[in-house]
C-alpha cells in the first residue's frame, strides 16, 4: 500500500494517491528491503519541481508502471528538502554514473541501500524497460550487481573531503591566490546580460556577494561594473516578478528572460541580502525597489501566522483550460494586455518588450526590460518620474488581474535553514534601509525558530509543519541559524543573539565536527548513518554548510576571544584554498579569505548612543568590518572593560592590534570607509 498519506511533506503528499506502493525514507522501509531481498527504488524530488510532476503524471500515476514497481521493488519517495542528506549521497552516485544530476533523481539500489543505477527524468517506456532489465539481472546474476555497487560505493566515498597529502593545512598566500582566481573567473563573464556566459543561468547570490566585496576592497571598478550589470539585468528579467515581487529559481536562457517559474524561499532570502548590500554601495533605486517588492511578496505569500516562512511556490498552475501548465500564472498574451493597459499599451510594450525580444512560446510574453526607464522616458519626451508612476499603475493593474487566476501550489512546510536565510535577508534589509518592520519580522522569525525548532536537548530540528518537527537538524540548519543570530546581534547589539549563536556552535562542534578531516559532517553523530558520510564543501546556489560554519567560527572567535574557533576556521579555509579549481564553486570560502587581508577591521562602539551609531554604520557598505557595541558594561570578551559611563568611545582594531580609542564618530568613519 501507499503510505505517504501519513507524511506531512507537501511533495510526499502529492504522491499519496499514486498506485505505486510508496514508502517514506525510514528504518522500516530499509529493513523491509533487506527482509524481502528486494531492490530499492529511491525517487527524489521537491514540490516545486516541474519535471518531477511530469514524471509522476506519466509514470507514477500509471497502473502498468505501478505493477512493475510494486511487484519487484521496495519504493521509497524522498523530499530532497526534508532529507538533503539522502539527496546528497545519491546525487553523488548519479553524477559518477552519468556525469550530471538534477531532479527528479531516480536511483535503484541494493537492499542495503548501495546504488547500482540511476538518472533523472525518464519517459514511461524507458523507465519500465530499465526496471525490468535490472530486476532480471538481480535475479540471474546478483554478484555482478554487487560487484558494481561496491566499486560505485568506493567512488562515492572518494568524493569526500579535500585533504592535503599530509592532512595538515598548507601555508599559502591567500590574498595572492584569491587575486589569481578572480582573474581566471573573469574569462567566463557575460558582458551583455551579466552572470556567466552560459545558459541556463542561476542567480548564485553568493558569487556576487564575493565579487562585489572583492571589487570594492581592491578598487576594481570594472569588476563592480560587472556586478551592477548582473544585478540590473536580473532585476529587468523575467526571473524577477516585477508585478508582485520575488525571484524565480533560474533562467532557462542567457538573458534572464524565461524562468523556471518556481519561487524558492532560499533564493529570495539571499537575493534580498545581496540587493540590500548593493544598494548600500550604489544607492541605486532599482535595488531598493527589488528588495521592497520581494519582502512584500514574502510577507504576503510565504509567511505563516506564527512568524515562520514557507518553502516555495510551484512552477505550475492551472491554465484557462484547467490544466497544470508551467508559468501559466505569470505569462501574458497581447489581447489581454491591450484590454488591461488601455491607451498606454504602446509605451508599456516599449518598457516590457511586448515584441520578439519578450516573446516566449505559444504567443505568451514574459515581461522583461532591456532599457532603463530614464532612456525610455527621453525617447518618449516624458519625465522619468511620469514613467515610473505609469509603471507602478500598470503593475498594479496586472497584479489585480493576475489575482483572479489560479495561484501556483504552495509548499507550506517550514525548513530551519531556509527560514534562517530569509531571517538574515530581513536583517540585511533593515541594515540598509532602516525599515523597522523588517527588523520586527526578523525578530518574530527568530522567536519562531527558538520556540519550534530548537529543542530543550540543544539540537535543532530541520522541519516544521502542522505544529510538528520530525527530522533532526543538519549542519545547514546550524550554520544558517548561527549566521542569522550573528546578524541580529549586529543590528541590535543584543548579546543574547551571540550567546545563542555560541551555544549552537558548541553543539555543532560536539555532534558534527570530524577531527580526522578537520571539517563538519552534514549529519549529526546522533543520526543513523547513510551508506557514506557527506561533507558539504562546494558553494552552490546556497553556500556550503562548511564554508558558512568556517565564517561563523571566524566571527565568533573574535567576539569571544576563542582561539579554538579561529584555528578550526583557518585550517578549514587553508585546506580548501589549496585545491580550488573553479572559483564560482568556492566564493564563500574566498569571501572568508578576505577576512585575513590587511583591510579587515574590528570596531567596538561603547556608550549611550552605541546603537544609533551602529545603525548609521550598518547603512554603509563596509564588508570588511566586524561590528560590536554596547550601551552598558559588558562581559563579552570583545567589549569587556571598554565601557565608560555616559561617554561614547570607539575602539578600532586591525588584525588584533588596537588603535587608540577615539570619541569622534566622524573620525572613526574616515578610518573605516
Amino acid at each position: 500500500m501507499n503510505k505517504l498519506s501519513l507524511e506531512t511533506s507537501p511533495y510526499l503528499l502529492q504522491h499519496a494517491n499514486n498506485p505505486v506502493h510508496w514508502n517514506a525514507w525510514n528504518a522500516n522501509s530499509l529493513a523491509q528491503a533487506k527482509e524481502n531481498n528486494k531492490l530499492i527504488i529511491v525517487s527524489i524530488g521537491y514540490s516545486a519541481c516541474h519535471w518531477c510532476h511530469v514524471m509522476e503524471h506519466e509514470s507514477f500515476e500509471n497502473h502498468n508502471v505501478a505493477q512493475v514497481m510494486n511487484t519487484h521493488f521496495i519504493n521509497i519517495k524522498v523530499d530532497r528538502e526534508e532529507r538533503p542528506d539522502v539527496d546528497a549521497v545519491y546525487m553523488k552516485a548519479v553524477q559518477i554514473m552519468t556525469g550530471r544530476g538534477g531532479w527528479p533523481l531516480n536511483i535503484v539500489a541494493l537492499p542495503d541501500g548501495r546504488p547500482v543505477w540511476g538518472g533523472t527524468y525518464f519517459r514511461k517506456e524507458e523507465w519500465i524497460d530499465t526496471l525490468d532489465q535490472l530486476q532480471e539481472l538481480y535475479q540471474s546474476k546478483p554478484e555482478k550487481m554487487i560487484e558494481y555497487a561496491e566499486k560505485l560505493h568506493q567512488g562515492i566515498n572518494s568524493l569526500g573531503i579535500v585533504q592535503n597529502e599530509n592532512g595538515i593545512a598548507s601555508e599559502i598566500d591567500e590574498q595572492n591566490q584569491i587575486m589569481l582566481l578572480v582573474e581566471k573567473w573573469k574569462h567566463y563573464f557575460d558582458w551583455e546580460f551579466g552572470g556567466m556566459a552560459s545558459s541556463p543561468k542561476f542567480m548564485m547570490p553568493n558569487n556576487y556577494h564575493f565579487l562585489m566585496r572583492f571589487g570594492h576592497q581592491n578598487n576594481d571598478a570594472k569588476l563592480l561594473e560587472f556586478v551592477n550589470l548582473t544585478l540590473t539585468k536580473m532585476a529587468y528579467g523575467g526571473v524577477f516578478d516585477t508585478v508582485d515581487g520575488g525571484f524565480s529559481r533560474y533562467s532557462v536562457d542567457h538573458k534572464w528572460h524565461v524562468p523556471h517559474f518556481e519561487k524558492m524561499l532560499y533564493d529570495n532570502g539571499q537575493l534580498v541580502s545581496l540587493y540590500s548590500d548593493a544598494y548600500k554601495l550604489t544607492q541605486n533605486p532599482l535595488y531598493k525597489e527589488v528588495v521592497e517588492k520581494t519582502l512584500l511578496f514574502v510577507e504576503k505569500e510565504l509567511m505563516n501566522t506564527e512568524g515562520g516562512f514557507y518553502c516555495a511556490l510551484d512552477a505550475d498552475s492551472l491554465n484557462a483550460k484547467n490544466h497544470l501548465e508551467e508559468g501559466a500564472f505569470y505569462v501574458w498574451k497581447i489581447p489581454e494586455l491591450k484590454l488591461i493597459i488601455g491607451k498606454d499599451f504602446d509605451l508599456f510594450s516599449q518598457v516590457f518588450n511586448i515584441n520578439t525580444f519578450g516573446l516566449w512560446e505559444h504567443e505568451n510574453y514574459v515581461l522583461i526590460q532591456n532599457q532603463s526607464l530614464e532612456t525610455i522616458a527621453k525617447q518618449n519626451k516624458i519625465t522619468t518620474f511620469e514613467l515610473e508612476n505609469k509603471k507602478r499603475i500598470w503593475e498594479n493593474k496586472l497584479y489585480l488581474e493576475r489575482e483572479n487566476r489560479q495561484k501556483p501550489r504552495l509548499d507550506d512546510k517550514c525548513l530551519t535553514s531556509w527560514n534562517a536565510i530569509m531571517l538574515k535577508g530581513y536583517v540585511d534589509a533593515y541594515k540598509a534601509f532602516g525599515n523597522s518592520n523588517y527588523l520586527d519580522l526578523a525578530l518574530n522569525n527568530a522567536s519562531f525558530i527558538i520556540k519550534n525548532l530548537w529543542s530543550s536537548d540543544g539540537n535543532l530540528f530541520h522541519n516544521y509543519k502542522n505544529k510538528k518537527s520530525t527530522i533532526n537538524g543538519y549542519l545547514e540548519d546550524y550554520c544558517f541559524v548561527i549566521a542569522a543570530f550573528i546578524a541580529l546581534y549586529e543590528a541590535t547589539f543584543d548579546e543574547k543573539w551571540l550567546h545563542n549563536a555560541k551555544q549552537l556552535t558548541d553543539y555543532s562542534l560536539e555532534h558534527f565536527y570530524d577531527t580526522k578531516t578537520g571539517f563538519f559532517a552534514f549529519t549529526s553523530n546522533l543520526d543513523d548513518a547513510l551508506i557514506t558520510s557527506h561533507y558539504e564543501t562546494e558553494d552552490n546556489v546556497i553556500p556550503a554548510s562548511n564554508s558558512m560554519m568556517a565564517k561563523n567560527l571566524f566571527q565568533l572567535g573574535i567576539y569571544f576571544n576563542h582561539t579554538h574557533y579561529e584555528n578550526v576556521s583557518q585550517k578549514m579555509l587553508q585546506t580548501i584554498l589549496s585545491s580550488i579549481e573553479y572559483p564560482s564553486a568556492y566564493s564563500n570560502w574566498m569571501d572568508l579569505a578576505l577576512n585575513y587581508s590587511n583591510k579587515n577591521k574590528e570596531l567596538a562602539i561603547c556608550g549611550p548612543n552605541a546603537l544609533a551609531f551602529g545603525k548609521e554604520i550598518n547603512q554603509k557598505y563596509i564588508p570588511n568590518i566586524i561590528l560590536s557595541g554596547t550601551h552598558k558594561n559588558s562581559n563579552l570578551p570583545f567589549l569587556q572593560s571598554r565601557y565608560q559611563e555616559n561617554k561614547n568611545v570607539f575602539y578600532l582594531c586591525e588584525n588584533k592590534t588596537c588603535n587608540q580609542p577615539v570619541s569622534s564618530f566622524e573620525a572613526i568613519l574616515k578610518k573605516i570607509m
